[in-house]
């Protein structure tokens, strides 16, 4: 294997996967003008090319990584086809279709690729299924999940079973935002100027999820679950003081809130470090518990670069709590040590 950093946030898009979610597609073609697009559902994503890029092509994925610096990288859904609001059958189908492929390409490259598995979230008993399916069948590491799942927010007493399941699986829960773009935003159009549907949208849900978490009691009722959020959470460091006020002070605060406050309940997060700043990184280490920062890339996004790559003492710890929470055996270069520092 080469050396280097673990990543745990690429997405994968498969050419197997194509038409598993019924008159939904996906679709990959071609538009007249000679511009890619890739269909899901009524929705219609052009210019971005998945054909012949690291999303599909896994030579040109591993290549990269080697450019990188990046040694083992997790392969997770891409966030447009969450499918959220198709028929459960059909979810059902995508999901076992996603997850087989997936699985078979990460089973090619063993030592550099993990997978993360798509599930039904429509329907929570289909859920738990797939997830056993995916990890005890598949050999996938990871569940992953969108801040919120079919519509429901991520403190739904409805979704307890599913993180009953995950606990049991002994896997993390990854939690990355789907785009606002499909439906558009439409409580806000300002969000389509200027792509802030993708830089202030993803941040408004990853900073509710957290809340969702925290607030709703989801880390309580599972005091065994790791959740790792893309992004660094969104804006929840930086809200981290009234947060911890409101915790405090609102009504709806629980006991176990209040006695232990917001910043010990956000310290049982897992983060990744996607957050392209140093001062925004100094802060997350401040306000998260440094030893649940991993690193991510949105690997061949369009906020993706190279040189986001770290190196030295920070790349090793990054990588030792990437793999703590992956349940992997530990490289040579990332052995525990010292909490992480950017």
């Amino acid at each position: 294997m080469s050396e280097g950093v673990l990543d745990v946030h690429a997405h994968a898009v498969l050419r197997s996967s194509e038409g598993a979610a019924g008159a939904a597609g996906p679709e990959l073609g071609t538009s007249s003008d000679g511009r890619p697009f890739y269909r899901v559902g009524d929705y219609v994503l052009h210019g971005v090319r998945y054909e012949g890029s690291p999303f599909m092509d896994v030579d040109l994925r591993l290549a990269a990584m080697d450019a990188a610096g990046i040694a083992r990288q997790l392969l997770s859904p891409n966030p447009l086809t969450y499918f959220g609001d198709l028929p459960v059958d059909d979810a059902v189908s995508f999901a076992r279709r996603h997850n087989d492929g997936l699985a078979a390409l990460v089973a090619e490259h063993p030592d550099r690729l993990l997978a993360a598995a798509q599930l039904p979230v429509q329907d929570v008993a289909d859920s738990v299924t797939e997830a056993r399916r995916a990890v005890r069948d598949l050999g996938m590491s990871a569940i992953y999940l969108d801040t919120d799942p079919a519509g429901r927010t991520l403190d739904d007493p409805a979704l307890d079973p599913l993180y009953e399941a995950v606990v049991e699986l002994d896997v993390p829960l990854f939690v990355h935002p789907s785009p606002i773009g499909p439906d558009g935003p439409p409580a806000d159009p300002r969000l389509r100027r200027f792509d802030l549907d993708l830089q202030c949208g993803f941040a408004y849900d990853e900073t509710l999820a957290v809340a969702a978490l925290v607030f709703g009691g989801v880390l309580e009722r599972h005091p065994e679950l790791d959740v790792c959020l893309s992004h660094g959470g969104g804006a929840a460091a930086f809200l981290a003081g009234r947060f911890a006020r409101a915790a405090r002070k609102r009504p709806w605060a629980s006991d176990a809130l209040r006695e232990q406050g917001f910043e010990a309940w956000f310290q049982r997060l897992w983060l990744d470090v996607h957050v392209h700043d140093e001062g925004s990184l100094d802060l997350l280490a401040a306000r998260a518990d440094p030893a649940r920062l991993v690193f991510g890339t949105n690997f061949a996004g369009w906020d993706s670069d190279a040189d986001d790559t770290p190196t030295g003492p920070w790349a090793q710890a990054l990588t030792a709590n990437a793999e703590r929470l992956l349940r992997i055996t530990p490289t040579a270069t990332s052995a525990a040590g010292d909490a992480p520092s950017p």
